[in-house]
């Protein structure tokens, strides 16, 4: 019945293709839709990543929800005790240190508040990939007193590369600070609202200020992003979970959270009003081949073939084509989705954020499973009703149509 099954498929081409055609879209539009989501979410995540957060932060426990308050109790004693624990892990392949303080910044003029890093400058460097720097050049571990502003920063101060600016901060005893810095860079992250506050310093500049050589974070940077869940489960084995805790990317990136949820519903929803579209269109093509074979089909029953064979039949016919479908849709997407990437994608600024990019198609190996049983179960559905309502015709009326 397989090969019989086969065989009518090459036997009504042009009903075939017709279905195909249906089936090969309706796959290949799936792939492709559910690739570009999936690049949105590579691109806000490799934007959080190497601009800003790094891959993986480890904290004094309570950092993150108290430490803003109150940051002289949440910084790390004995860090190069701290860095043995991490530097055999063979995906780490760059630990840093940050001091995080806030504080007021002056261009002899007006005050602004700041939120300001404290950074090793030329390992931030490498990994600040998706940094844009807009004038001047990016921090060097030899600007002692060099400062990294913010677009916004810079915008509402007047400062430019060259230009001088005293930061006022309160130290870890409670005491008040300046010091005078020269302005190296005007930076641009994916962050609107980063950029408007963001101010980075060298790490010694930084502990200067705190008058405290402690700092508050250790950023690891891994040779894949793919990587970081494992490496968060291994420092959490080997980091007594009282004293640390250790944050992964997508904990600290809000909007990328947010931005996956919603997507990821939205996509879902794609994902069934697809089903339906190419079960309707397929459901017609399948309709019309199938009924207009009635005649065959009361043929084949004379013949001495009972009803459950000829539906079995008719469903196999589907069940090849849902086959076929779903492996040249597959393919066609793929195919697409290289062109597509190969062009780009020309795509505005997402909410909040200071600068377009461009997009490309990243299909997956789950959006290729998807996208291949959507097209052959579409097609197997569309066939079942077809199939029992000719199988049930009486035998007389439907050799009545060979006339």
């Amino acid at each position: 019945m397989w090969r019989f099954a086969f065989r009518n498929l090459l036997r009504h081409r042009l009903r075939t293709g017709l279905t195909l055609a249906a089936v090969v879209f309706g796959v290949s539009g799936l792939i492709l839709s559910g690739g570009f989501v999936r690049d949105i979410f590579f691109q806000l995540g490799e934007g959080a990543i190497h601009a800003q957060l790094g891959h993986v932060q480890i904290a004094k426990r309570g950092y993150y929800e108290f430490g803003r308050r109150d940051p002289e109790r949440y910084l790390l004693d004995r860090p190069g005790d701290l860095e043995t624990r991490f530097r055999d892990i063979p995906e780490v392949v760059e630990a840093m240190w940050r001091v995080n303080f806030a504080g007021l910044l002056n261009n002899g003029r007006t005050d602004l508040p700041i939120i300001g890093e404290g950074v090793e400058a030329d390992k931030e460097a490498r990994l600040g990939s998706a940094m844009t720097i807009l004038e001047g050049r990016q921090l060097a571990d030899a600007d002692d007193y060099g400062v990294l502003l913010g677009e916004g920063v810079a915008r509402s101060l007047g400062l430019h590369p060259g230009d001088y600016a005293t930061l006022v901060v309160t130290s870890a005893g409670g005491a008040l600070n300046t010091v005078d810095f020269q302005v190296v860079g005007v930076m641009r992250t994916m962050s609107r609202d980063y950029d408007a506050r963001a101010v980075r310093i060298g790490l010694s500049a930084a502990q200067e200020l705190m008058l405290d050589e402690r700092p508050h974070l250790a950023v690891l940077r891994l040779k894949d992003t793919a990587a970081t869940a494992r490496v968060v489960a291994r420092l959490r084995q080997v980091l007594p979970s009282g004293r640390y805790e250790v944050r992964p990317w997508y904990d600290l990136a809000d909007f990328y959270r947010k931005t996956v949820a919603l997507y990821e519903r939205q996509f879902g929803l794609l994902v069934a009003i697809v089903l339906v579209m190419v079960l309707l269109g397929v459901a017609n093509s399948v309709n019309m081949t199938i009924f207009e074979r009635i005649g065959e089909c009361g043929t084949i029953m004379a013949l001495g073939y009972r009803r459950r064979a000829v539906f079995r039949m008719l469903v196999q016919e589907n069940f090849l084509l849902g086959i076929l479908g779903g492996g040249l849709g597959v393919t066609l997407g793929l195919l697409l989705a290289g062109l597509i990437s190969w062009i780009g994608i020309p795509m505005p600024p997402p909410p909040n954020m200071n600068s377009g990019y461009i997009a490309a198609i990243r299909p997956d190996a789950t959006m290729l499973v998807l996208g291949f049983a959507v097209g052959m179960v579409a097609t197997l559905l569309a066939s079942l009703w077809a199939a029992r309502r000719v199988v049930r015709i009486p035998v007389v009326d439907a050799l009545r149509q060979n006339g």
